[in-house]
């Protein structure tokens, strides 16, 4: 179905010529990590189409499909939020981010439509058991640039909050950003887990290992969905957020030995000891609940493709054991008890032609679709957290996430 919605959404956002080259030797192993130099839009659905097509999926539905406006962005796009089910169990999954990796944004479009309005019995369970609510396209306006922070200026943000005039800038706020001369915020980077944060001064510029402070409306809109369902359910059981890495990785070790690799998972990164320096002030964290969800998302793929396949090219996400990103909402989320997984699928959406593009949309849905069905049937708490770490290794290029 991938495939099919990319290529029905080719010619819909304005293009430009592509002119190839190689990023990288293609080596070994299967497809290619070639990228472009001024590469082409077609096949990524924009702000405007996603609203449209999450108008439409919630019509069809019947009613099933629930799509709400929960914010603005810096420049005043719709936020939007999707959900499908009634379960106990919730999954909160978000894409785009980075506003320049929206693989995850077609999957999402993809697993509402079929969760919209499939009525066969396995469906019909899985809305029973899970609430599943998506954010499409968190960061619109890097979006619409095609770039990975959002657009806001340090005027802009001591505007919104007069207590910060005088103090230095965040150290995540950047006054460019992919060669687009405009400033904006590494979004990634600016979750606290203390959800009732009010920015303070004194805390600016902070670190890049510390939380960050809910600076932009798009990471507080992020953060009211969580609220909300947290409010509302008591708690929020998984969250996935969605990414892009480098191209050109090849995975060592295994079945896939030298192959690129496709998709990369990863728990959170929150330091030395599985964060245990957090532990006291937030005793909800728990490091194997998110090692078994992202292990269920792996061995979901692998169960559906093969390991042979080139869709099971999964690895484990770099991760010192002293990586410390406490600003990530995947880190902040977890410190409040959820279970979070990165998900990195292999380049940037318009890095790569659309064959591989469709290839990898098909990835994620069966990713996220597998952690549904995992909580769904409760086998994410039936698989061993530790066996994360036989995930394979692979080549590692400098890009972070």
């Amino acid at each position: 179905m991938a495939a099919a919605v990319t290529a029905a959404l080719a010619g819909s956002i304005l293009t430009a010529p592509s002119v190839v080259s190689a990023a990288a030797p293609e080596g070994p192993g299967q497809g290619s990590c070639k990228i472009a130099d001024d590469p082409s839009w077609s096949g990524w659905s924009n702000h405007e189409q996603v609203g449209e097509k999450l108008a439409q999926i919630e019509r069809t539905s019947g009613g099933r499909v629930d799509v709400e406006v929960v914010g603005k962005s810096a420049e005043g796009r719709d936020l939007y939020s999707a959900r499908v089910g009634t379960g106990d169990k919730v999954l909160l999954v978000t894409s785009a981010i980075h506003g320049n990796e929206r693989t995850g944004t077609e999957a999402l479009l993809n697993i509402l439509k079929h969760l919209g309005s499939a009525g066969d019995a396995q469906t019909r369970k899985i809305l029973s058991e899970v609430t599943f609510v998506a954010m499409p396209m968190t960061n619109p306006d890097g979006g619409e640039l095609n770039r990975r922070i959002n657009v806001q200026s340090w005027d802009d943000t001591v505007a919104e909050f007069p207590q910060l005039a005088g103090a230095p800038r965040a150290w995540y706020h950047r006054l460019n950003g992919d060669g687009i001369d405009l400033p904006g915020f590494d979004l990634n980077r600016d979750f606290n887990p203390d959800l009732d944060y009010v920015p303070n001064a004194a805390d600016l510029p902070g670190r890049d290992t510390d939380a960050g402070f809910f600076l932009a409306p798009e990471s507080r809109a992020t953060r009211d969905v969580y609220v909300g369902l947290q409010a509302e359910k008591g708690g929020v059981d998984a969250y996935i957020d969605l990414h892009h890495m480098g191209p050109c990785n090849r995975i060592t070790g295994g079945e896939q030995d030298g192959n690129l690799i496709n998709v990369t998972l990863d728990y959170p990164p929150l330091g030395v000891q599985d964060g245990a320096k957090y532990k006291a002030e937030w005793p909800a964290l728990d490091q194997d609940k998110s090692r078994r969800y992202a292990l269920t998302v792996a061995n979901g793929m692998l169960e559906k493709y093969g390991s042979q396949s080139k869709l099971a090219a999964i690895g484990r996400y770099l991760h010192p054991d002293a990586r410390e990103y406490a600003g990530q909402g995947r880190s902040a989320f977890a410190l409040n008890g959820t279970g979070t997984v990165l998900f990195e699928v292999r380049g940037q959406q318009d890095d790569l032609g659309q064959k591989q593009s469709g290839m990898l949309v098909q990835s994620v849905q069966t990713g996220i679709q597998s952690l549904i069905d995992g909580l769904a049937d409760g086998t994410v708490d039936q698989v061993e957290g530790d066996d994360f770490f036989d995930l394979p290794d692979y080549g590692w290029d400098t890009t972070n996430d």
